[in-house]
C-alpha cells in the first residue's frame, strides 16, 4: 500500500511541473536560444579563427616563395593537399597521384570544362600583362613541281627497275634524255594563315593538300622543285628552325609498337622539351613579384610543371592524355603488325597526342580524322580550336569529310583543287562566292561536301542555280573568280603589304636545333632503348637458347675424346671449331638487322620533325648490346671451351671470352650498318648477305693466307674474320698442348698449324686482332650513325601516273578538250 501511494504522489507531481511549464513557454525558448546563439558564436569565432590561420599560414608560404631567386621560384609550388591543407612541393618531385589529383581538381571533365580552364590559364597571363608569341604564316607564287613517269614505266617491273636505276646517270653525264614529266603539283598559289582563326584545308584526294602542309612546314620532298617564298612573321625559312616552330602531324601512324600511348607521350614531350612555356613562366613569375599577385595555387603548379624539361613524365602529357580521351588505353602498348595495341581510332589520336605535348605555336594537320567517328573528331577539334582561340596558335587542318558540326568549328577555309586556290577566306563568305558564279549549296548538304564537290566534273552540274545552259567551270576560272571576289581582293591587298618584322615576339620562332640539351636527349634515348630491350626480352632469352643449344651440338661434335694434339690434322680440327666459333657468334648478331629496319620509319619521322640527332638514337643502340654481346660470348665459352679440348690454361679461356664479345660487338654494328644503307627488308638482307660472303671466303680459314691471289689480298685485310681468325688462332695454339717438338723438325705442333694456314706465328697478334675488331665495331657505329643522318627513308613508290588521268587533271583545271574527251569515252564504253 506504501508503495502505490508513493508511485501516485510522484505521478501527481510530474503532470503539476508540466502544467506549469506549460503555462511559460518562454522560460524554455530562452534557455534554448541562449544556448544556440552561444554556440554558434562559438562556432564562428572557430571557423573564423581557423580561416585566418590557414591564410596567415598562406601568406607566410608565399612570402618564403617570394623570396626565391626566379629559378628556384619557377620549381617550386604551394600545392593543395586532399585534407585542405597547403604545403610547399618541388616541381620536379610530383609524384603520379599528386598530378592526377591536380589535374582532377583542374579539370575533372576534359570536354566541359577545357575551355573554362584554358581561360584561367590567360587570364594569369594577361594579369601579369605578358604578351604571348603569334606567329602569321605567309605563302606567295608557290609553285611546287615533280618529275614523275607516264604510264607503264613507273611500274615496279625488273625492266623498269634496271632502266629506272641507270637512266639517271645517263641523264646526269647527257648521254640519255631525261623521259620523266613533269607535274605541277601547286600553282603559283599565295595566302595568308593568320593566329587565332581555325583554318579548315579541303580538297579532293590529290588536290595537293599534304604537299602544301609539307611545304608550309619545311618538310618537302628532296625530289620536290619548289619556287616562291614561304615567310613566318616576315623571316625566311632559313632564319629560324621550322621543324621546331610547327607541329607537323602526319596522315601516317608511324609508332613503336613496344611502347604504351604514355611512354609515347612521354618520350615526345622529353625530347621536346618545355620550348618558349619557361621562359613566358620565368617572366610571369617576376611580374607577379613585382606586382604582389599571389596566383591560384593549382594553376600556378600546373604552369611550373609544364614548364619543366627533361622529366621522364611530365604533367603535360597527362594533360594531353584526358584531352584525346585517351586515359583508359594510356597503359596499353601502341601495338603494330606483330604485336596487337590499341585500335586504329585510339592510334590515330596517339598521333597527334605525340605532337601537341610540344611547344609549338604552329599546328599543321594532315588529315588527323581517319579512323575517327565524327563524334570524337568534334570533341579534338573542338579543344585545338580552344587552346587556339585562347592562346593564339596558327592552325591548319586538313579533314576529308568533316561533318556539319566540325565543319561550323573553323573560322577560315582553304579550298584546293588541282593545285589552284579556289577560295581562302572568312567561312561565312564561302556560300556567296559560290552562289556569285552560279553555284548553290542545297538546303539539306552539308556545306563541307558540297565544297568538295563543285569543282569536280562528276559532280558539278547538279548544284548548277542559273537559268542559262550549265556548262563546266575548271578550276582556273574559279581562281579567277575568287582573284575577283571582295574576299579575294582584300587578300591580295594584305598580301601587297609586307609583315612588320619588328611585331614579331622574340619567342615565336624557334631558333634552336633541338629542344633540350644533349646530355638530356641522350638519356632520353637511352632510357627508350632500355625499355625496348626489356620488352623484347623474349626475342634475347630465345637466341641466348638457340645459341646454347648450338653450343651443345658443337660440343658433340668436337668431343675431346675424339680429339688429340697429335698432328697437322688435329690442328686443323681444333681451326675449324674455332671458326665455327666466330662465324656462330657473327650470325647471333644477325637480329639487330631485321629490328632496326623494323625501328627505322619511326626514327625517320622523329629525325624530321628534330626529336634528337642521330648519335642519340645509335650510341645507346650499342652501348645496350654490350652485356647481350657478354651473355652470348659467355653461353658459347663457359659451354664449350673445356669439353672441346682447348688449352687449359684459364687465361686463355678468358683471352677467348673477351675476343668472343668482340667479335658479337664487330657483327652488331656490322648489320646495323647494313641495315641503315638498305633501309628496307629484303635489300639490307641482300647487301647483309654480299658483305658476310665476302668476309667469309676472304677471312683466311676456307682459302688460306698464302693462297689468295694478289688481286683479292686487299679483301684479307678488310675482313674482320680474319683478326678474330688470327687472334684466336695464335691464343689457342701457342699454348701448352701444342708446345710439342715435331719429329724431323725444330718447330713447335702448334706453330707448324699455324704457318700452315697463313697465320702470323707471334702472340702480339690476339692483342692487334681484338684491338682490330674494336676499330672495326666503333667504324661501323659511326658509319651507321653517318648513314641515319644523311640518308632518307625508301619512297613508298615510283611516282607514276597514267595517260588518262593526266589527261583528266588538265581537264579539270583548264576545261580544254573536255568535249574530245567525252566523246571519246562514249565511244570506248560503246
Amino acid at each position: 500500500m506504501d508503495m502505490e501511494g508513493e508511485i501516485q504522489r510522484i505521478g501527481s507531481l510530474n503532470r503539476s511541473l508540466s502544467r506549469s511549464l506549460s503555462r511559460q513557454p518562454s522560460i524554455v525558448t530562452k534557455i534554448k536560444d541562449a544556448a544556440f546563439s552561444s554556440s554558434m558564436r562559438s562556432s564562428a569565432a572557430s571557423m573564423r579563427s581557423s580561416y585566418e590561420a590557414q591564410n596567415d599560414e598562406e601568406a607566410l608560404m608565399w612570402a618564403a616563395l617570394e623570396r626565391l631567386p626566379t629559378y628556384a621560384r619557377v620549381r617550386t609550388g604551394i600545392l593543395n593537399m586532399s585534407e585542405g591543407q597547403q604545403k610547399e612541393v618541388d616541381i620536379k618531385h610530383l609524384g603520379i597521384i599528386e598530378k592526377k589529383a591536380l589535374l582532377d581538381r583542374l579539370l575533372k571533365n576534359a570536354e566541359e570544362e577545357n575551355e573554362r580552364f584554358l581561360m584561367k590559364l590567360r587570364r594569369r597571363i594577361d594579369r601579369a600583362g605578358i604578351e604571348m608569341p603569334t606567329v602569321e604564316v605567309r605563302y606567295e607564287k608557290l609553285k611546287i613541281d615533280a618529275e614523275i613517269y607516264v604510264g607503264t614505266r613507273g611500274l615496279p617491273t625488273l625492266s623498269n627497275t634496271f632502266f629506272n636505276y641507270f637512266v639517271p646517270i645517263g641523264n646526269a653525264l647527257n648521254l640519255v634524255p631525261n623521259n620523266k614529266k613533269e607535274l605541277t603539283i601547286l600553282h603559283g598559289i599565295s595566302g595568308i594563315v593568320k593566329p587565332r582563326r581555325m583554318t579548315l584545308l579541303l580538297g579532293p584526294p590529290g588536290a595537293g593538300k599534304t604537299t602544301l602542309l609539307k611545304a608550309l612546314a619545311g618538310k618537302s620532298d628532296k625530289d620536290l622543285k619548289i619556287q616562291g617564298n614561304i615567310t613566318y612573321n616576315g623571316h625566311q625559312m632559313i632564319e629560324f628552325v621550322p621543324q621546331r616552330t610547327t607541329s607537323y602531324i602526319s596522315q601516317h601512324d608511324t609508332h613503336l609498337g613496344e611502347m604504351t600511348v604514355r611512354e609515347t607521350l612521354a618520350f615526345s614531350a622529353r625530347c621536346q622539351g618545355a620550348g618558349t612555356r619557361y621562359e613566358i613562366l620565368s617572366e610571369l613569375s617576376r611580374k607577379e613579384k613585382e606586382a604582389r599577385i599571389h596566383p591560384d595555387p593549382d594553376i600556378d603548379v600546373f604552369m611550373k610543371a609544364i614548364g619543366t624539361e627533361g622529366k621522364e613524365a611530365n604533367i603535360i602529357t597527362d594533360y594531353v592524355l584526358k584531352l584525346l580521351g585517351l586515359e583508359n588505353c594510356a597503359d596499353t602498348i601502341v601495338g603494330n603488325q606483330l604485336i596487337r595495341g590499341v585500335s586504329g581510332g585510339e592510334k590515330k589520336r596517339v598521333t597527334t597526342g605525340e605532337m601537341v605535348v610540344g611547344s609549338a605555336n604552329v599546328f599543321l594537320m594532315d588529315e588527323i580524322s581517319t579512323g575517327l567517328d565524327s563524334s570524337t573528331t568534334f570533341k579534338i577539334v573542338n579543344c585545338i580550336r580552344q587552346y587556339n582561340h585562347i592562346f593564339g596558335t596558327t592552325t591548319v587542318i586538313s579533314l576529308l569529310q568533316p561533318s556539319p558540326e566540325t565543319y561550323e568549328l573553323f573560322d577560315d577555309i582553304i579550298l584546293l583543287s588541282e593545285g589552284q586556290i579556289v577560295y581562302q577566306g572568312p567561312r561565312e563568305y564561302v556560300l556567296e562566292f559560290f552562289e556569285s558564279t552560279g553555284f548553290k549549296c542545297p538546303v539539306r548538304k552539308g556545306v563541307a561536301d558540297f565544297l568538295q564537290e563543285v569543282a569536280s566534273l562528276k559532280d558539278q552540274q547538279q548544284y548548277w542555280m542559273r537559268d542559262t545552259p550549265y556548262r563546266f567551270v575548271p578550276v582556273n576560272a574559279f581562281a579567277e573568280a575568287f582573284r575577283s571576289f571582295h574576299v579575294g581582293r582584300a587578300l591580295e591587298q594584305e598580301l601587297a603589304v609586307p609583315f612588320d618584322r619588328s611585331k614579331s615576339h622574340r619567342a615565336a620562332l624557334t631558333t634552336k636545333k633541338y629542344g633540350v640539351s644533349n646530355k638530356e636527349l641522350f638519356k632520353a634515348c637511352f632510357d627508350r632503348q632500355l625499355l625496348l630491350m626489356k620488352r623484347n626480352m623474349p626475342i634475347y632469352i630465345f637466341k641466348a637458347v638457340e645459341l646454347g643449344f648450338l653450343t651443345l651440338v658443337t660440343m658433340t661434335v668436337f668431343f675431346r675424346t675424339k680429339l688429340h694434339h697429335r698432328d697437322l690434322t688435329d690442328g686443323a680440327i681444333y681451326m675449324g671449331a674455332l671458326f665455327l666459333a666466330i662465324t656462330t657468334i657473327m650470325f647471333n648478331g644477325l637480329a639487330e638487322l631485321g629490328m632496326t629496319i623494323f625501328n627505322l620509319p619511326v626514327f625517320y619521322k622523329q629525325r624530321g620533325n628534330r626529336f634528337y640527332p642521330p648519335w642519340a638514337y645509335s650510341l645507346p643502340a650499342w652501348f645496350l648490346q654490350i652485356p647481350i654481346s657478354i651473355l652470348d660470348a659467355a653461353v658459347w665459352v663457359f659451354l664449350s671451351y673445356y669439353v672441346i679440348g682447348f688449352d687449359p690454361n684459364i687465361f686463355r679461356m678468358l683471352k677467348q671470352f673477351l675476343l668472343l664479345i668482340g667479335v658479337n660487338q664487330m657483327a652488331s654494328g656490322l648489320f646495323r650498318l647494313v641495315a641503315g644503307i638498305g633501309r628496307d627488308l629484303t635489300i639490307a638482307t641482300t647487301y647483309g648477305a654480299c658483305a658476310i660472303i665476302l668476309f667469309v671466303v676472304l677471312g683466311g680459314f676456307i682459302i688460306s693466307r698464302k693462297d689468295i691471289k694478289g688481286w683479292w689480298i686487299w679483301g684479307y685485310w678488310i675482313s674482320p674474320l680474319a683478326y678474330a681468325q688470327n687472334a684466336l688462332s695464335v691464343n689457342e695454339f701457342l699454348g701448352h698442348k701444342w708446345n710439342k717438338v715435331v719429329p724431323g723438325t725444330n718447330q713447335f705442333l702448334g706453330h707448324i698449324v699455324l704457318k700452315a694456314r697463313g697465320v702470323f706465328v707471334k702472340s702480339d697478334w690476339f692483342w692487334l686482332g681484338f684491338s682490330a675488331l674494336i676499330g672495326f665495331t666503333v667504324l661501323y657505329n659511326f658509319l651507321f650513325t653517318l648513314t641515319l643522318t644523311y640518308l632518307d627513308a625508301y619512297g613508298s613508290e615510283q611516282p607514276t601516273i597514267s595517260e588518262e588521268t593526266l589527261r583528266d587533271k588538265h581537264i579539270y583545271l583548264t576545261g580544254e578538250g573536255l568535249e574530245a574527251n567525252q566523246r571519246g569515252k562514249m565511244y570506248r564504253e560503246s
